[in-house]
């Protein structure tokens, strides 16, 4: 008889992400991920020690690929940001209950504004967003900062099925938005 196939702690987390893909992140418990594994739940608990660890760390995966989600951009600098958030507004179509998971679970608790907009991540992001509005840094936060705000309230609302898609009529909110928040700081610079 063959042996067993090792399941590793990755596959324990893909599993578990998978799940709060396809049904919730409420639905990750032992049970679950050893069914979608295909083994009993003594890997799954031998690699966690609590189902609470084990969605934490489907978490951070989920929140990985959220990041490279939004950070699929592409051509003018300047409008980096708007394209990172449709993204980000795309993502809440394609993968609501990531979205729900990562936004609405509560378990990104102790992840301010300030945290976020410091983080090295953004750096990028601020740097291009910086050079093609010819803000300050502390200015070019402010307009993502609003503009972040802004589109979030999309997504809630669509991840939520209170409001389908419509990609071109977004974007045209937020390019007013953007710009709105640009003009009103320079007008503050005057």
């Amino acid at each position: 008889m063959p042996p067993k196939p090792k399941i590793t702690r990755e596959m324990v987390v893909d599993a578990a992400v998978e799940i709060a893909r396809a049904s919730g992140w409420e639905n990750i418990n032992a049970r679950t991920v050893s069914d979608q594994l295909h083994c009993s739940t003594h890997p799954v608990m031998y690699h966690f020690a609590t189902i609470e660890a084990l969605k934490r760390a489907a978490y951070e995966s989920a929140d990985q690929y959220h990041t490279a989600y939004l950070m699929d951009v592409s051509g003018d600098r300047a409008e980096s940001m708007l394209q990172i958030g449709l993204n980000y507004i795309r993502f809440a179509v394609k993968e609501p209950n990531l979205f729900r998971f990562l936004f609405q679970s509560g378990y990104a608790a102790g992840n301010s504004l300030v945290e976020m907009i410091d983080s090295e991540a953004l750096t990028p992001v601020l740097s291009a967003m910086q050079r093609g509005m010819q803000l300050d840094l502390d200015q070019t936060k402010e307009v993502f900062l609003t503009l972040a705000m802004f589109v979030h309230g999309y997504a809630s609302i669509i991840a939520n099925n209170a409001l389908v898609f419509e990609e071109d009529l977004i974007a045209g909110h937020l390019k007013r938005v953007y710009r709105g928040a640009i003009l009103a700081l320079r007008e503050e610079r005057k």
